[in-house]
């Protein structure tokens, strides 16, 4: 869930300007640690390096699913789940606004989605592919799911939970940890959101 501070404002809904001077930054993050892979390993069908360009065409189909939401007044966050084979198996986009609900994120909206379509809650074998880095809440839920890997665009500074401010997905202390790979389109990703906020943003007179 989207960190709110004491003035009411969230990590998603004001992500401009927490991210100011660091366009597209979403690929600079080589040197965070943890127990998952970045940037490259092995697919189910034991290819070895999966690269940023294997995952730019499911991205643009979550860059789709964001822009749908910014239609519909919602921040623009888009979310794919990818099956063992790379079949697309759900899409969603933000829906809080119109369903009243602080759980229906991209991310949770297109686990539900897969989960639904496979007929089982655990997700072996597929990938989240999100253009917003993970808060806690749909970075616990990719885990709980059990996907193999999760790969966003833009990094959230202020409520990221795959490496910028926590590292959920690839605590030690977990049972199931997904490779993670990040910075995918991720100045488009981020060029989404910005956008989005400044045609909120008053104008001054």
């Amino acid at each position: 869930m989207p960190h709110t501070d004491d003035s009411g404002n969230s990590g998603r809904d004001d992500f401009e300007r927490e991210r100011s001077g660091s366009e597209g930054s979403g690929s600079e993050g080589s040197g965070r640690e943890g127990s998952g892979r970045e940037g490259s390993g092995r697919d189910d069908s034991g290819r070895e390096d999966f690269e940023r360009e294997d995952f730019e065409r499911p991205m643009r189909l979550a860059l789709a699913q964001a822009g749908l939401a910014a239609a519909r007044g919602e921040v623009p966050v888009g979310a794919v789940v990818l099956g063992p084979g790379g079949e697309v198996l759900a899409e969603a986009g933000n829906d809080r606004e119109a369903t009243a609900d602080p759980t229906a994120h991209a991310e949770i909206l297109a686990l539900r989605a897969a989960a639904a379509r496979r007929g089982e809650w655990r997700l072996s074998g597929c990938t989240l592919v999100v253009t917003l880095e993970p808060c806690t809440m749909c970075a616990g839920a990719a885990v709980q799911a059990r996907v193999a890997r999760v790969v966003y665009g833009a990094a959230d500074a202020k409520a990221g939970a795959v490496g910028s401010l926590w590292d959920v997905v690839r605590d030690r202390r977990l049972n199931h940890r997904p490779e993670v790979l990040h910075g995918v389109l991720a100045a488009e990703c981020a060029e989404a959101l910005r956008d989005f906020f400044a045609a909120r943003r008053p104008r001054r007179s």
